[in-house]
């Protein structure tokens, strides 16, 4: 019988052969934070260079999914408004706070998945039965909660 616990135990297992690309991305990310955040004060098109970070999180996010498992259409929806925007003088200046908050925001939620892979990943042996909050958040991204 294929459960959501099976389901899970699997991802927890895909997780852990993913760990060196999870970990190695997620530092990616600590390390652009400070700066996109500056450029979206800024107003520097500089922000934009967010969304190559987003493609890569997304793409792992998806590379681990077990088969058959499809990541949560909402953080799907998030990262593609993300992945979606392209700097225009003339429509992003104008309307900064619309055209780069999505950014900011799948960035954000793109590094929480990865800290909670990073950190599960590492310190769970099985998939739990009563699970911490990040965990839980991690089988929502791919739909198993």
């Amino acid at each position: 019988m294929n459960t959501k616990q099976d389901q899970s135990e699997r991802l927890l297992d895909r997780i852990k052969a993913n760990l060196p690309e999870i970990e190695s991305l997620y530092r990616i990310f600590i390390g652009y934070e400070e700066d996109y955040v500056y450029r979206f004060y800024h107003q520097s098109f500089k922000v934009f260079g967010a969304i190559e970070e987003i493609k890569k999180a997304k793409d792992l996010f998806e590379k681990i999914a077990p088969d058959g498992i499809t990541l949560n259409e909402w953080y799907s929806q998030i990262a593609d408004e993300a992945i979606g925007k392209s700097f225009d003088w003339e429509k992003t200046n104008p309307k900064w706070l619309d055209e780069t908050r999505p950014i900011l925001e799948a960035f954000w939620h793109s590094k929480y998945f990865l800290e909670q892979m990073l950190h599960f990943g590492t310190e769970l042996q099985k998939s739990p039965q009563f699970l911490p909050s990040g965990w839980a958040a991690v089988l929502y991204l791919y739909n198993l909660r």
